[in-house]
Formats: C-alpha cells, structure tokens, sequence
C-alpha cells in the first residue's frame, strides 16, 4: 500500500506533529509491502495561489474581509498551487492521510477519487482567541468552527487525538460517532531518563509563550513560593509573542532571578531529564505532547484539568491537576512536591510507567495499520 502523509508546514522542529509523523513514516517504510512519503507546503510559498477552492457546506465568502480569514483561503490557494506543481505525475496513492484542514481539502479536491483520512490535532479557534487574535463568537470563528463540518463532508474518516477533543468537535459535525480517536505516541529511544539529585529542585516548562498556555498564571505561583520561603529553579523553553511581556512580569513579580528564559531549542528532550518538575498551567489542549513527553523523560507532572492533559493525568497517582486559572491550587501542587521529593519520585515513575505502555509509537501503528486496511485500495 502506498500512502501520503500530508502536513501543513515541513516536520522542521520536534513537537506536535513533527513528534510523531516521520517516525510513522520510517516504521511503515520498513515493512513489507507498505509505502509511505512525506508532503507538506513549504514556508517559502506565500500568495502564490489564484485557485479558489470550492466548498461543500458554506460559503467562506461571507466571511471574507477579516485579515484571518484572509489568510487562511489564500493558504489553500497556496497549498492547490504548490501541489500541483510538485505533485504532477505522481498521484497514484492508495491513501491520503492529512494532518491540517487545509491539507486535508486541497488534496481531497485535486485528489477526489484517493480515500482521505484527516487527523485533527488541534483547535485553532480556540487558540486564537485565548491568545487574543480573534474576538470569541465573531466572523473568524465562525469560519473556522465551520471547517469542522467541511471536513466531515470532504473526508472519509475523521480522526482526533483525544476523546476530550472529539467532545469539542461534536456541536460542529452531523455524525460525531464516527470520529476516531488514535492518541499521539512517541519513539521511545528519544527520551532518556537520567539520575540526578540537584539540592534546588528544577522546575521546567516547555510551549509558545502565548496568553493560551498560562505562563502568566505559572509566574504568580512561583512568586506564592518565593514569599513562602521555598526555594527553586524555574526554566522556561520556548519562545513567543509574549516573551518580553513575561520577563518583565518576573521581575515585577522579583522571580528573574530563579527564573531562566531560554528561548527556541531544537532538542528540549535532551535536556528535559536534567529537570525534576514539569509544569504547565495551559487554558486550553487537545492533547499535550509535551507532557507525555516529560513523562517519558521521568519528570512528575502537574497540569491543568482541561482537554487532553486530564486524560493523561490521573490526579495524585501519576501527576498533579489543577483548576485553569487558579494560582493558589497551582503554587499548593508545586509546594508539595517541592516538599516531599519521595512523592516526586513516586509520580514520575507512575507517570514514566504509564507513558511507555500508553503512548508508545508502536501502539499508533498497530492503529493506523487498521484505518489504513479499512479504506486502503
């Protein structure tokens, strides 16, 4: 069988999707009789695209003029024309299996008679509108809760990668039962855990530093432990718009000192098991790589009870949850395994545990092997 992986941007950086796609690639490219290749726009192309595609259950005119909006039908322009470019001649797949909206409806319109299997991996509305970008209930998420429904017309099988997110699809489909569910999984001999015994104990987050992830809500907490007398290391990965508006809450908050802004870093998961606490107070998650990830590096987990991250936590047994928003229950979680590193321990091992049995890459393949036997021709 010969299937094409189709991403949005090129797999450049660990993380999301480049987490896991090309490790796919390489376990299903070593088995008999199976083919798999990469395809993703590249971030070169911008507005090069004049094709307007045709869509099945409403009309984006309605919502043109908003600059997201905009954007987001000339990225489809730009996806129609890179692919027929690239593409040409080649379009003798068994499957398509898509991992972004717009990936998924430019080459189901190019390609209409190649079952299409779309993976969605996140909300972008949602996003949009905790980091500020979008006003809630407006014209740009209506065109982009829309999609959902576009999808479902245009693909013969969704899939999600929590239930928590096939929940949040549900308003927005005509037949949600038939969304799948195939949770993110890891290539295991990435993560090594390493034995460590710092006297200060390493707190680590990891993300976008955009208004969705909480960093704000995280800052507040560790300023609780500061005037409690504990003491700590926070390091923060990762880099974003509100980068510079972080660093100045910290030192109005006289945190910078035990805090350490490091910006973009291509491997975090190398440096990750040097730490001993993963947080990450996040407003909104489809599933959370990144905790899974930590998990796998051996460090406990406190998080908040939302979306994907409550189904990878089980409170006190394998990591800590606490309220979106809340800065008292959050600086409590962190006090306590501050406090008691025996308790640490005990959660990043139950977490470690549950991770390799639960989010092994081997476990995506056995079902992905299933979908792609199901509608493969």
């Amino acid at each position: 069988m010969k299937i094409l992986q189709a991403l949005f941007f090129p797999p450049e950086q660990p993380g999301g999707v480049s987490s896991m796609v090309p490790y796919i690639q390489e376990r299903f490219n070593r088995m008999a009789g199976w083919q798999m290749e990469l395809f993703s726009l590249p971030k070169r192309v911008r507005g090069k695209g004049t094709e307007d595609l045709p869509f099945r259950t409403f009309d984006p005119e309605q919502y043109a003029g908003h600059p997201i909006v905009d954007r987001y039908l000339q990225t489809i322009r730009d996806y129609l024309w890179w692919t027929r470019m690239r593409m040409k001649g080649q379009e003798q797949y068994d499957l398509i299996h898509a991992h972004h909206p717009i990936a998924a409806l430019a080459l189901k319109h190019l390609y209409p008679d190649i079952p299409m299997l779309a993976t969605i991996h996140s909300s972008y509305e949602r996003e949009l509108s905790l980091n500020g970008k979008i006003q809630p209930n407006g014209p740009e998420q209506a065109f982009l809760v829309s999609l959902y429904r576009e999808l479902e017309a245009n693909c013969d099988q969704l899939i999600t990668v929590s239930e928590a997110f096939r929940q949040y699809m549900t308003p927005f489909l005509e037949q949600p039962e038939r969304v799948k569910v195939i949770r993110n999984g890891f290539d295991q001999k990435r993560f090594r855990p390493i034995s460590h015994d710092t006297p200060v104990p390493q707190l680590v987050t990891l993300c976008r530093l955009v208004p969705a992830k909480g960093l704000d809500v995280l800052l507040e907490a560790c300023a609780r432990l500061k005037q409690s007398g504990k003491s700590f290391v926070l390091h923060i990965i990762g880099d974003g718009d509100i980068r510079e508006e972080l660093e100045e809450m910290a030192e109005k908050l006289d945190i910078y000192e035990e805090t350490i802004f490091y910006g973009y870093m291509l491997h975090p998961e190398q440096f990750m098991p040097f730490f001993d606490i993963f947080v990450l107070p996040s407003r909104a998650e489809a599933f959370g790589n990144v905790f899974a990830e930590a998990a796998l590096c051996w460090l406990a987990l406190v998080g908040t009870d939302v979306g994907g991250i409550s189904e990878q936590i089980e409170h006190g047994k394998n990591g800590l949850l606490v309220p979106v928003d809340d800065v008292d229950a959050l600086a409590g979680a962190l006090e306590r395994l501050l406090e008691d590193p025996q308790y640490r321990h005990e959660l990043a091992r139950a977490a470690n545990e549950r991770a390799n049995k639960t989010y092994s890459l081997a476990r995506v393949i056995r079902e992905l092997k299933e979908v792609y036997r199901e509608y493969g021709q």
